[in-house]
């Protein structure tokens, strides 16, 4: 803590906090200190407005202080008197590989922010792009007042992190409202790690929460997708919300000048309906809590949640689990409950989870991610009392019933149903163009449509879209475009053209997580049973041989033994596809492979999947050769995704392979941070991860990396990514990550293996490892068992569901490696961690019982 005279900031604390005293007016004393020279660069330095305490400790500072601290000055007059005063050794202590003397007291900076900033951006900012980078060809430093002086003498500020650190608080500070600041050294040259996850918890999320209240709805309804001149503000509620109606009615009438519209949707929304209204975009309300006062007014409060960032200003899909799992890391769990609260919503009112609540999407999901959601925010909540756990129990009572309709009406029925495997595709119902995509965007697709007819591509689009012109080949292109936007990975040549007809591995292995989840939950918090709101009652048993049958049918049509990688399956051709993804991972973690399936699987994708930067979505050899006519897509190689590494991080940790998992971890957020202290602060939506880079020309850019200044939100899952890998990396990888230490080096000195063995035994790794930290009231993860549905693996199961053999539970609870045979849970007697703990026990009795703990030295 830095204790000034009647205040006391914490260096580290969020912008709002740090920079909530202004500094005060300067003292004519100090005024008159200043050289000339000074007093003709920083004459705004005189305009200080605010109380006089903060100057006046200055004044303190600089009369005691003046002598100990030997700054890296730049000024023409000296005070004499102050000088002789005694210091201890260390402030004559020099700091290794500088020439500038360490200082006992905690260096400050008196910054004037309109000065600096144009100082810092004139002489840094080569490129003209307003931030302070790598590339930028400036000297790379600043010389910069100091606090203690009082603006008297400079300090330099050196290094592209330093300065760019710099630019970034002054921007921050100004957002508070402030035009001269006091600046701690320490929050310029905090340690990277810490400076990016703390900038997360306490900046980023907040930048990225939009609520529809009447402060939050211009923001909110303002869609970057529309590209219509003139275009009003729409917003769409269910036809049997009817407080949502009166609240927005209310709203558009107290906001007249904004123009808003309130549509109510029909009951039946149907694909035509969706195409009618392709031309109005507009913003669909979400749920809010809703009670009336004393007197039976309405009394309307919409839930914030968190949306992606950039140009996707709404709540979407897949993409709010993982900003869920961060916002848990942070200790912000009513934000992802509200988050699951949207998703059960949009279930009921609309009757799936939205891509985004827009309506251009009405006719489209995302991958389902919801029950493992639930119960990772159920497990957050506050249980210290009945009335919570009372009110705990409710809420996931809602919230598996709408995972439940979800499931059985969205992804267990045609046209995304596939009855003959049994497995589920994407497979939206829209029709027409999407509209959401830009103007262009289709041109190369229609063109030669066009010209068969003799008309212009616009006239044709046209046509095609008011169905005057019927064409069955176009109809089918959409139908797979659409999916491929529905399966999150839009675009990738693995699902190009063919995407509804895929049974793809990663939408089954959600699905047989959603399976297993409501069985286990059914177990452990409704006995059993479940009421379902459908119309009828469920019990676990019914839902672990949905499990078991989906999980041999994934055995069968999607898992390839000689190759050992899991592939989708064209369920139109009847064969495997042959492009290798990374998704093949999710086997892990959904749980259905088996201990040999396991290893195997991990072994291959280490080889094909992993590179320097982290995992890369796709081979080289599975994308194809690139050309003018063949682009690049944003979900091949040799791009990486922050949802493929969360998922496999989490996978292999559940199977063992423990050191994988932190390998894979350690490379991702490498990546991350080199380029947050390289180019400013960013944090972008994707890399190219095996180049190391998020600067790159692919299709939509790269969302996240063009700001001024200073990055307010980063990205959504990307901001997740980082907090929950920093759980997963040991204190000496996390040292190490903040030295930025490349990874091949870190793994070469620390001598880990760089395949899917393990670098370490198992008497040396942890046993269930937990996905969040116990921070901030957030509890450990607690690991469900695997053993009741692996006991059901020698199961037959008939096409009409009969199960044929009786269901095994298997009780054994101990911890296992990847060596187990049959299942994770129960080790073998003679497994290679027992042997290993019997061989360090004989070790320890020949030393004499010394059971020192080896160590690795980086």
């Amino acid at each position: 803590m830095v204790v000034d005279t009647g205040r006391s900031v914490d260096v580290l604390a969020p912008p709002s906090e740090y920079y909530r005293v202004p500094p005060a007016r300067r003292s004519a004393g100090i005024h008159r200190s200043r050289s000339r020279s000074y007093q003709r660069s920083y004459t705004s330095l005189d305009t200080f407005d605010g109380d006089e305490q903060l100057l006046e400790q200055v004044d303190e500072e600089s009369s005691e202080g003046a002598g100990s601290e030997k700054d890296n000055n730049d000024v023409s007059e000296q005070r004499p008197t102050r000088l002789t005063r005694s210091t201890t050794s260390f402030s004559n202590m020099r700091r290794r590989g500088s020439a500038d003397e360490k200082s006992t007291l905690t260096r400050r900076f008196l910054v004037d922010i309109d000065v600096i900033e144009k100082a810092i951006l004139a002489q840094e900012d080569t490129n003209g792009d307003y931030q302070i980078t790598v590339e930028d060809l400036g000297p790379k430093v600043l010389k910069v007042p100091t606090a203690s002086s009082g603006g008297f003498r400079t300090f330099e500020v050196r290094g592209t992190y330093m300065l760019s650190n710099l630019l970034q608080e002054m921007a921050l500070a100004r957002d508070c409202g402030m035009s001269q600041v006091v600046i701690d050294e320490e929050r310029l040259n905090e340690n990277p790690v810490n400076r990016l996850s703390r900038m997360i918890r306490t900046t980023f999320w907040n930048g990225l929460v939009r609520c529809m209240d009447e402060s939050g709805i211009q923001a909110i309804c303002r869609d970057p997708k529309n590209t219509k001149p003139g275009a009003n503000p729409i917003i769409y509620v269910p036809y049997d919300d009817q407080p949502a109606y009166e609240y927005y009615t209310g709203i558009a009438r107290d906001l007249s000048n904004f123009n808003i519209k309130v549509v109510k949707l029909p009951k039946d929304i149907t694909p035509r309906y969706v195409k009618s209204i392709n031309d109005q975009f507009g913003i669909l309300s979400l749920a809010a809590d809703v009670s009336y006062d004393a007197n039976g007014r309405l009394v309307y409060r919409p839930l914030p949640f968190v949306v992606p960032g950039g140009r996707f200003n709404e709540q979407y899909g897949w993409d709010s689990y993982f900003e869920a799992l961060g916002l848990l890391v942070d200790g912000r769990c009513q934000l992802a409950k509200n988050m699951v609260d949207n998703f059960a919503y949009e279930i009921k009112h609309y009757g799936k989870i939205l891509n985004a609540n827009r309506s251009y999407y009405l006719t489209r999901s995302q991958p389902p991610f919801l029950t493992d959601m639930i119960l990772k925010v159920f497990e957050a909540l506050p249980s210290k009392t009945d009335d919570e756990k009372k009110r705990n129990h409710e809420w996931l009572q809602r919230s598996f019933d709408a995972a439940i309709t979800e499931y059985l009406t969205v992804w267990m029925t045609e046209p995304r149903l596939d009855k003959k495997t049994g497995l589920s595709c994407y497979h939206p119902t829209g029709i027409g163009m999407p509209p959401e995509t830009e103007s262009t965007h289709f041109d190369h697709t229609v063109k030669p449509y066009a010209d068969r007819l003799g008309v212009s591509v616009e006239e044709y689009k046209q046509l095609y879209q008011s169905d005057q012109i019927i064409e069955p080949e176009l109809d089918a292109y959409f139908v797979h475009d659409r999916a491929v936007r529905e399966s999150g990975h839009d675009t990738s040549y693995r699902l190009e053209r063919r995407c509804a007809n895929l049974a793809t591995v990663d939408l089954n292995c959600l699905l047989y997580k959603y399976e297993v989840d409501i069985a286990d939950t059914l177990d452990a918090h409704f006995g059993g049973r479940f009421a379902w709101s459908g119309g009828r009652d469920m019990d676990a048993t019914e839902w672990r041989t949905r499990a078991e049958k989906r999980r041999q049918s994934i055995d069968k049509y999607l898992w390839n033994e000689r190759k050992g990688l899991y592939f989708d399956y064209d369920v139109v051709l009847g064969e495997q596809s042959v492009y290798e993804s990374v998704t093949a991972l999710w086997a892990l973690w959904a749980g259905c492979a088996t201990p040999a399936q396991a290893r195997k699987l991990v072994d291959v994708s280490c080889r094909k999947f992993e590179v320097k930067g982290g995992l890369v979505s796709g081979t080289e050899e599975s994308r194809g050769v690139i050309s003018l006519h063949r682009p690049n897509r944003q979900w091949d190689f040799p791009f990486g995704w922050a949802p493929h590494q969360i998922m496999a991080w989490y996978g292999l940790y559940s199977y063992g392979f423990v050191d994988v998992a932190r390998r894979f971890a350690y490379r991702w957020l490498f990546t991350i941070t080199q380029a947050f202290v390289d180019f400013n602060g960013v944090v972008p939506e994707k890399f190219d991860v095996v180049n190391m880079t998020h600067r790159f020309q692919v299709e939509y850019g790269n969302v996240g990396v063009d700001f001024k200044h200073v990055t307010r939100e980063g990205f959504g899952w990307m901001n997740a990514s980082y907090q929950v890998g920093l759980t997963y990396l040991t204190s000496h990888m996390r040292r190490a990550l903040g030295m930025l230490t490349p990874p091949d080096m870190f793994f070469a000195k620390t001598n880990w293996k760089t395949d899917g063995t393990a670098s370490h035994t198992p008497a040396t790794t942890p046993g269930p490892v937990p996905v969040f930290i116990p921070e901030f009231g957030t509890p450990q993860y607690r690991q469900q068992s695997n053993a009741l549905f692996n006991a059901l693996r020698d199961l037959t199961i008939d096409a009409d569901g009969t199960v044929k053999k009786p269901i095994v539970v298997v009780g054994d609870s101990g911890s296992s490696s990847p060596d187990s045979d049959q299942r994770i849970g129960s080790p073998k007697s003679d497994s290679f961690d027992s042997q290993y703990r019997k061989k360090m026990r004989t070790r320890s009795k020949r030393r004499g019982g010394d059971k020192r703990k080896s160590s690795h030295v980086f």
